[in-house]
């Protein structure tokens, strides 16, 4: 792993002004592409969630089912990602859209939107890999630090990945529930009826709509439309997963205590969000099945910056890294998810903290 990087008063308040400037210059240019751009992702989502779930309810033999489910799990990948996660960040509250707007938005998942926005936007970009207060670290089941506290379940940890990773939508429903809390006795009943109701409310829908309205809706291919829905959100699970993971669990992605961040600058907020970001390397369409989280290092510094912009800034934000000494973390999938899963299996052993240096 390597080390943290730490300035002085005056070379924080540059770089931050360094990152202020890219900000600036790309918020200026943003308009009429960005919004050609997501009402085109809209629309193609929408047209491989009818040519999908039209080929599970009308199609017959294995290959027009195979079509199916990938052509709805490509609608519901890009819905979640590329369009539900980004809107619901304000990327688009520019264009006075209600159907856009971050604050109504609800995406195609069982998580409740205003759990998102606030487990999301609040908890995880406001204290990116602070431990013990961005619970996206470990959503609160793994280990992936030494200075977390191990227990002898840390090592079934690879299993309860893989269980998460299946069933990752209802991870991410769940996460602002707090269950934990209510579980040890932290949470009055009260409070937690309250944060279940919208969340029992969602995933009725979400449940209905996937396994009883479609399936019945096409009659005697019931079976088939049931097992092509489970499957197709299997495949978006599996996805969001590996790619959200990759985000900010890699071999070189930081932690921070919560002593390191009292009194945070910008300039040592945007450092931070550098160093407990990764980035994947692709080509245009891995970045849109990315929903542009390929560039995580760069949605971490401007969240509300339309996606599509990231690929654009990401050489000046990497120019300023290496000017001032700061590790910019990127690689392919294959190898970043390799270092996901080593730091996921190096931490189901009790791991003892190694002592901090300075870059």
């Amino acid at each position: 792993m390597t080390d943290k990087v730490r300035f002085d008063t005056d070379t924080y308040a540059r770089f931050a002004a360094e990152l202020d400037a890219v900000r600036r210059a790309a918020f200026a240019d943003v308009g009429e592409r960005d919004a050609r751009h997501i009402r085109r992702m809209r629309g193609i989502a929408q047209g491989t969630a009818i040519a999908g779930r039209g080929l599970l309810m009308f199609g017959f033999g294995p290959v027009s089912w195979i079509a199916g489910v990938l052509g709805l799990a490509l609608a519901k990948i890009l819905e979640n990602m590329e369009i539900g996660h980004n809107v619901m960040h304000g990327q688009y509250d520019w264009m006075n859209d209600p159907s856009l707007s971050s604050q109504t938005y609800e995406w195609d998942i069982v998580c409740d939107g205003e759990h998102w926005r606030h487990s999301h936007n609040v908890e995880h970009h406001d204290h990116t890999n602070i431990l013990g207060k961005d619970h996206d670290f470990g959503y609160g089941m793994l280990r992936m630090s030494e200075q977390q506290k191990w227990s002898p379940a840390s090592l079934l940890q690879p299993l309860w990945y893989l269980l998460l990773a299946l069933n990752f939508q209802w991870g991410v429903a769940v996460h602002d529930i707090k269950i934990g809390r209510f579980l040890k006795g932290r949470m009055k009943r009260a409070e937690f009826g309250e944060r279940m109701r919208p969340f029992l409310r969602k995933a009725g829908r979400q449940l209905f709509k996937d396994y009883v309205l479609f399936p019945a809706l096409a009659f005697w291919q019931w079976p088939r439309v049931l097992l092509g829905n489970l499957v197709a959100n299997g495949l978006r699970n599996l996805w969001t997963n590996a790619i959200i993971f990759c985000g900010h669990l890699t071999e070189h992605a930081q932690t921070y205590t919560r002593r390191e961040v009292e009194n945070e600058t910008r300039g040592q907020w945007y450092l931070r969000q550098i160093q407990g970001s990764s980035n994947l390397e692709g080509g245009r369409l891995f970045h849109l099945l990315t929903g542009h989280l390929s560039h995580q290092i760069e949605h971490h510094l401007f969240p509300d910056l339309p996606a599509p912009r990231y690929a654009e800034i990401a050489p000046q934000v990497r120019d300023i890294c290496a000017r001032y000494g700061v590790h910019y973390n990127t690689g392919g999938f294959l190898r970043q998810y390799a270092g996901v899963m080593a730091r996921l299996f190096r931490h189901a052993w009790p791991t003892q903290p190694r002592l901090a240096t300075a870059g």
